[in-house]
């Protein structure tokens, strides 16, 4: 018997136990572990595995990457040892660099930072670990830089001039030969290349490579938001060109390989404000008494060839982007507004997906299908709103009935698991020269509802069409859209945070018991003041849904497979959608994966910064507003809590803004992470999420789109 285990033991790859002995030294406690302590950790009980572990020890030593105190004990020998990482620059100069490996971050001083910036690939020196510090290290060499273009505002004097960023990824302002000014003035917004960064300069020299316009001025304003998150503000005339001359008659012979729509009864509900209209639905009652449902979908694919120069473009950008006062649209302007909108009374070619519904909005049978439409009417949610609360209006039965059919859906998929995240919108109102003279709450009402439902389904089927395969059947590579379970660790904080509310949330189960407990609590939170703080806590604890090409279902739908196909105006991956179904409708064979993963990551990536730049004109048009409103009192809850200060969401209008922790100046506070909270050290007072406050506004200042609050 004994032998067997012996030989068991053996089968520890020799590899292996290194490494296992060097990630439990990499966990140990400042004074190191003896052999003993290590056998114990790694669970070896047998005599030869702990002569293995000694052995491994002593080749550790040889090679000076472990050393022995005089108590027996071996650590990690970090000195002298180089690492490559991202370098991460914080506030304060507070700046360190998060190791390729893995592990803790590893602290860099501003001094030995040697012209690192935010987010550049870097390799660095560790110093020997001091006793009770932290371990640091300095960049002794930058492998990759993470961006070299800044957004600022010029300073212009004699015979030189600066660039003056707001970016916290540089640490210095960008000195600009006068010759390299482009045109530039004094007070200009400007885009700006770092063409080199000396080793004993402070400063790194840059030439201007676009002036926005003035600052403070609205369309320099926007643009700058949009060239510090890297993304396009003007769109390439040779793409616009390359629209301009693209047919827009529908030949017979396209329309006799379609599916003809043209009459029957078809409509789009969009914002009042829209102009890109990607869907339209239809209906009708067919003999036998069921429903057909058309969802149909602007053909961007039939005018957009793959690999052309406005295929280019728009993979590039991957997505339009909303702003507050303008729209900067993935496709040229002829298509996103003219040839692929589908505006009422114009025929128009669509992708579609074609249900047979009972009354139960059961589906009976669908079609995925090649069609030309030809739409009634172009609602705007309002006017659909008006109907569903009436009853009267154009094509108010169609529009009674898809309601119905709609809310039936809506039901079932709450049901088995779908999370009802049905969260208000600032909606910021401006005048023609983009000045803000409002705010106004985006409520999502039945006409939302009805229009996101079909929407829904039309992308679960498209994706069920192509994923769901026989048993034992390979799925072609496709483009999902996956959302996956919520981190275990934010679940349990957030239910902690909850408690104090007197909510209760389940954390442990199955998914559905999880995403229903979570309905449960969107449900009781509805109208009380800490409504907003727990959903956003909520949102936060969530992952984020991304495109990939590895399908591991949606979480926050309760959908087993879930893709985009019902934007291809204003979102890439839906073109890529319509392109890959296309091809498998026709039976071509599985597309390259990696090539699809690749794009699915640029995509998500992409999204990720639109939305960022959303929310920062968002922010500006904010700070704006609250420009004139300094001195005024107003009620607001805490919204956030940070080391440098508390958030502070005013009720009336949803503006953010901050009361500094230096203002606080009735005790020293302290931040406590878990619990989202500063406790002052003395009086033991707290600030915490969720928490009222009457406060002042102090300062807005536009430059850095920053509110300052003043607590009453």
């Amino acid at each position: 018997m004994g032998n067997n285990n012996d030989k068991k033991v053996a089968r520890v790859k020799k590899r292996d136990l290194e490494n296992m002995i060097i990630a439990v030294l990499n966990e140990a406690p400042e004074e190191g572990l003896n052999y003993k302590q290590i056998c114990t950790v790694l669970g070896l009980k047998k005599d030869i595995q702990k002569a293995m572990v000694v052995e491994w020890l002593n080749i550790l030593k040889d090679e000076d990457r472990i050393t022995e105190t005089s108590g027996g004990k071996c650590k990690i020998n970090n000195r002298g040892k180089f690492v490559t990482g991202i370098f991460e620059r914080k506030k304060r100069g507070i700046n360190q660099l998060v190791p390729d490996e893995g592990g803790e971050p590893i602290f860099v001083a501003e001094r030995n930072s040697g012209h690192a910036m935010n987010k550049d690939k870097v390799k660095i020196l560790i110093y020997a670990k001091r006793k009770g510090k932290e371990l640091e290290g300095e960049v002794v060499e930058i492998l990759e830089r993470s961006q070299d273009t800044f957004v600022g505002t010029l300073q212009v004097v004699k015979n030189y001039a600066f660039l003056v960023t707001e970016s916290k990824t540089l640490a210095n302002d960008i000195f600009i030969p006068t010759n390299k000014l482009k045109g530039g003035k004094d007070g200009d917004k400007a885009v700006v290349r770092v063409v080199e960064w000396p080793d004993k300069a402070k400063n790194p020299l840059g030439e201007v490579i676009d002036v926005l316009g003035k600052a403070g001025e609205n369309d320099t304003e926007v643009h700058a938001i949009l060239a510090e998150y890297g993304l396009p503000y003007k769109y390439p005339v040779a793409v616009e060109k390359a629209a301009d001359v693209i047919p827009d008659d529908i030949t017979q012979e396209e329309i006799s390989k379609r599916e003809d729509f043209r009459n029957i009864v078809t409509f789009t509900i969009d914002p009042k404000d829209a102009k890109d209209f990607d869907d339209a639905l239809s209906i009708r009652t067919l003999e036998n008494g069921l429903y057909e449902v058309g969802v149909h979908i602007a053909d961007v694919t039939h005018y957009v060839k793959a690999e052309s120069i406005i295929d280019k473009e728009a993979q590039e950008r991957a997505t339009s982007i909303y702003l507050v006062d303008r729209t900067i649209p993935m496709l040229p302007e002829r298509l996103s507004n003219g040839l692929c909108s589908l505006r009422p009374n114009e025929e128009k070619l669509c992708f579609s997906c074609i249900f047979n519904l009972n009354e139960k909005a059961e589906i009976q049978s669908y079609r995925i299908a090649r069609t030309v439409i030809k739409s009634d009417r172009r609602f705007t949610y309002e006017e659909a709103q008006n109907i569903i609360e009436t009853g009267e209006g154009d094509f108010n039965k169609e529009m009674l009935q898809l309601d119905k059919l709609a809310k039936l859906l809506r039901k079932r998929r709450f049901d088995k698991g779908s999370i009802n995240f049905d969260r208000f919108e600032v909606k910021i109102e401006v005048d023609e020269k983009g000045k803000p003279i409002g705010v106004t709450f985006k409520v999502s009402k039945d006409s939302n509802k009805l229009v996101e439902e079909f929407m829904l389904l039309a992308n679960k089927r498209v994706a069920e069409f192509v994923g769901k395969v026989p048993k034992g059947k390979a799925a072609k590579t496709f483009v999902y859209r996956i959302h996956d379970l919520p981190n275990p660790d934010k679940l349990d904080n957030f239910a902690e945070f909850i408690r104090r509310f007197g909510y209760k949330l389940k954390t442990e189960g199955k998914g559905t018991e999880i995403s229903k407990s979570i309905n449960r609590l969107l449900d009781e939170v509805q109208g009380k003041r800490e409504e907003n703080v727990i959903e956003t806590i909520a949102i936060r604890a969530m992952a984020k849904a991304v495109y990939s090409t590895v399908n591991i279902g949606h979480y926050g739908l309760g959908f087993d497979y879930y893709t985009h196909f019902t934007s291809p105006i204003r979102r890439y991956p839906d073109m890529m959608v319509h392109r890959l179904l296309e091809r498998y409708m026709a039976d071509g064979r599985s597309a390259s994966k990696s090539k699809f993963e690749d794009l699915c990551r640029h995509s998500s990536d992409m999204e990720q910064l639109a939305a960022d730049a959303e929310r920062a004109s968002v922010k500006y048009k904010q700070v704006e507003f609250m420009k004139d409103r300094l001195g005024e009192t107003f009620e607001g809850i805490i919204s956030g809590v940070t080391e440098w200060g508390l958030y502070v969401q005013l009720n009336e209008n949803k503006c953010e803004g901050m009361i500094p922790i230096r203002d606080l100046d009735d005790d020293y506070y302290e931040f406590d992470e878990k619990s989202y909270c500063l406790v002052g050290r003395r009086k033991r007072r707290m600030y915490r999420l969720g928490d009222p406050l009457t406060i002042r506004v102090a300062r807005a200042n536009l430059e850095k789109k920053q509110l300052d609050f003043e607590l009453i």
